[in-house]
């Protein structure tokens, strides 16, 4: 307990020299913050990967899906405090003169802190992203082409450190993480990541391989809760925390509870499989028009611009359990729509097209 309140007191240092000498790159920060966060892969990295390549789209919303999963038992694991909260509670500070850390709209998560789930959502896809790329080098065989291969090797890597960095930094700015929270969570995507490249089977999972997947995850996590909770012990105990300590009550959003966060991977994870073993997706995406660069541009732009419709779609949260069942469906509908719903739509556009043409 000492040397974690040192390590907090060590960070809570680091958050003042940020909010002090970083204050003019404070906009950059949040975006950063924004680019790190998880929900981006299913409506932007996600959409634009799996019509460039469907195994490299697959294995994203895998990497994603199972990566927040370990990162939400880790969370209820490690009992990790957030900064906004832990300066106000603890003790270590003489005649309660506790530290001010400013706070912003996007500060006030409200589940445990250790590990960072931007930073490890942020890792994970990323490292996907950058090991697809690189796989296309790999072929090269003639001395130009390898020393070609070495130089996109460095460009993208320098480029994937760049962007955790600056992840890492922008979640401790705004105090919502502690550093070791963020540089645990970096790696440990990566773990993640790295595992399911030695995992060929999710491209060939059935659609029952999917349920039961998921069925398995929420069980586990439910069943995890509910037996600490028998124990007396409240997985939950950092949402009071947050609701008491944010300086503004509408920065608390449910959405950032750790079983909201369960619930939209879920759904995620059915709409991938739901839109994988459909009928839409072998009749548009493995028909002849799935090898024409047009049809997969075409795709790329009509997913990125009906997901960003979903943006405007907004679940009532009065009732926790509705919220959580909408959730699901919306989350649902977001690979489904990128898998199945689109590429058929335009499959069928230019079938009718090259009709009239004929």
């Amino acid at each position: 307990s000492i040397k974690m309140d040192l390590l907090h007191s060590n960070g809570v240092l680091i958050i003042q020299h940020l909010q002090r000498d970083y204050r003019a790159y404070q906009d950059f920060l949040n975006f950063m913050s924004h680019v790190g966060d998880p929900r981006n892969i299913f409506s932007i990295y996600f959409p634009l990967w799996f019509q460039l390549n469907q195994v490299v789209g697959t294995k994203m919303i895998w990497v994603a899906v199972i990566g927040d999963w370990f990162n939400l038992i880790f969370k209820w694991i490690l009992f990790g405090h957030r900064p906004y909260w832990w300066v106000q509670e603890t003790m270590i500070y003489p005649n309660q003169s506790s530290p001010c850390l400013e706070q912003f709209p996007i500060t006030c998560e409200t589940g445990p802190g250790s590990p960072s789930g931007h930073a490890m959502g942020s890792s994970c896809v990323w490292y996907v992203m950058v090991t697809a790329a690189l796989s296309y080098t790999v072929r090269w065989k003639d001395k130009s082409a390898v020393t070609l291969h070495r130089l996109t090797w460095s460009f993208l890597w320098s480029i994937f450190w760049i962007i955790q960095i600056s992840v890492c930094i922008s979640r401790v700015f705004i105090a919502t993480h502690f550093p070791h929270q963020v540089v645990l969570g970096v790696f440990a995507g990566i773990l993640v990541a790295e595992a399911f490249e030695h995992t060929p089977a999710i491209q060939t999972a059935s659609l029952r391989m999917y349920i039961k997947t998921n069925l398995f995850l929420f069980i586990f996590a439910l069943g995890f809760y509910l037996s600490l909770k028998l124990l007396d012990i409240d997985l939950l105990w950092s949402v009071p925390k947050a609701k008491k300590w944010c300086a503004n009550p509408d920065w608390i959003n449910i959405d950032t509870t750790p079983f909201a966060g369960l619930v939209r991977n879920l759904g995620a994870l059915f709409g991938l499989g739901l839109g994988i073993n459909s009928e839409m997706f072998i009749t548009s995406c493995k028909g002849k028009n799935s090898c024409k660069i047009s049809f997969r541009i075409l795709c790329m732009a009509a997913s990125l611009a009906t997901l960003q419709l979903y943006n405007f779609v907004k679940i009532p949260t009065h009732t926790e359990y509705l919220f959580y069942i909408l959730s699901f469906c919306k989350s649902a509908a977001m690979p489904l729509t990128v898998v199945a719903l689109v590429p058929y739509c335009v499959h069928s556009l230019m079938r009718t097209t090259e009709k009239k043409l004929n």
